[in-house]
């Protein structure tokens, strides 16, 4: 058996970062995430003038609620999504000019549903290239709240930005949403923003923010949960057995149900209080699975699928088309780089088991979750190697060492 220590989680960090930043008083957080996102959006607050104190176990954030200490600043926003999307809507509660921009890959990732409705919220927001793309540049004078309609059918994280703006607005917000993929995300930021004090309501597809602002805490951030589905898959796809310890029954974050995927598959589960164990049973059945609300790991089952016994079919992903990368079609490309058969629909993939994979050099668009979905492939397949392995800093600098550690590896090499 082997016991995990997943790092802390990139979306509760980044949340939270967020709500220290505007709460008033110090908030300390306990085991964040250090990764290049995580660092991207604590260097982010830093150019905006926060002050954010750093040790290995705890960050410590002095909060504002009058907005950013600088009346001028621009902001790097690297590959993160997160930055990108929630700097922005934190800079203009505030008052001066902000401008950010991000990494190539970063800049073709939409934005436009969000920067449409902090505009018609009177935000004054200009993007500097592409019409709902970073650069962009946010003259701030407060934002006075009211109601305003979304479309997050792209991304929660559009509708995540408003809501954590909302207490911070003169008279609060009514968010209506027409569409919504990975829900469970926002159930997170609404627990978060709970936490550090806020309210949030609800009125069928509208949500409800009242003003009020944020007040500091302590906060411990949990382990990410879709970093925990490559080693779960691992256990399930070897016949090992993995528990992490930190993610049981009261966890935040929706990725934890992809151990429901794998309990479908035939692998045995056991959720405790505060811990997750997966085995493998020896028996993966095919599957068919609608993964809007965990789609991020999406790539995790498609790397593992060839080794069911029947076709596994996974459903209702389209918004994986607009991650890092492709993710649908990147996944499609490296199965059948190793001989496996796919075929793909606009939101839909479908793997189909019969020829032995065989070894391939992974492209992984610079995608940290195709690298680490791979990762577990090539437990099975010797010869898997990737074009850019390093990918993984993104979000656990430390992923292959640890991968390594579990000795899953070798239960593979004893099926």
């Amino acid at each position: 058996m082997a016991l995990v220590d997943i790092p802390g989680s990139k979306s509760l960090t980044a949340r939270a970062l967020f709500l220290a930043a505007a709460a008033d008083g110090v908030t300390t957080l306990r085991r964040p995430l250090r990764s290049d996102d995580t660092e991207g959006f604590a260097e982010g607050l830093t150019r905006l003038g926060y002050r954010v104190g750093r040790t290995p176990d705890a960050w410590q954030i002095d909060g504002r609620p009058q907005g950013p200490a600088l009346a001028e600043a621009d902001v790097y926003c690297r590959d993160g999504a997160t930055t990108a999307r929630f700097l922005p809507a934190l800079a203009a509660a505030g008052h001066g000019v902000y401008r950010f921009d991000a990494s190539p890959q970063m800049r073709r990732r939409p934005l436009l549903p969000l920067t449409r409705a902090l505009r018609d919220l009177g935000v004054d927001l200009r993007h500097e290239e592409a019409e709902g793309h970073h650069p962009l540049t946010v003259r701030a004078a407060g934002v006075e709240g009211g109601e305003v309609v979304l479309d997050a059918g792209q991304s929660s994280q559009y509708l995540t930005a408003l809501l954590l703006l909302g207490p911070l607005t003169r008279t609060g917000l009514r968010v209506t949403v027409t569409d919504l993929v990975s829900a469970p995300y926002v159930e997170i930021t609404i627990a978060m923003m709970r936490a550090f004090g806020a309210d949030v309501g609800r009125e069928g597809n509208t949500y409800v923010v009242p003003p009020g602002g944020y007040r500091a805490t302590t906060y411990a951030i949990e382990p990410d949960a879709s970093t925990a589905s490559y080693f779960f898959a691992a256990a399930a796809v070897t016949g090992g057995e993995v528990t992490v310890p930190g993610l049981g029954a009261g966890a935040l974050q929706g990725d934890l149900g992809f151990v429901d995927v794998l309990r479908r598959m035939g692998a045995r589960v056991e959720v405790g209080a505060d811990r997750t164990t997966v085995a493998g049973t020896g028996e993966l059945r095919g599957i068919t699975v609608n993964m809007r609300d965990i789609s991020d790991t999406m790539p995790t089952l498609a790397a593992i699928a060839p080794f069911a016994s029947g076709p596994v079919r996974i459903e209702d992903v389209a918004n994986t088309r607009v991650k890092e990368c492709d993710r649908l079609e990147a996944c499609a490309e490296n199965l059948r780089r190793m001989g496996v058969e796919v075929a793909t629909g606009p939101d839909w993939i479908e793997i189909r088991p019969g020829a032995v994979p065989t070894g391939a050099d992974v492209k992984t668009y610079g995608d940290h979750r195709i690298v680490m979905s791979f990762a577990v492939t090539g437990l099975r397949v010797p010869g898997i190697s990737f074009d850019d392995p390093g990918c993984v800093r993104k979000t656990f600098p430390g992923f292959h060492e640890a991968f390594a550690r579990t000795g899953l590896g070798t239960a593979a090499a004893d099926r």
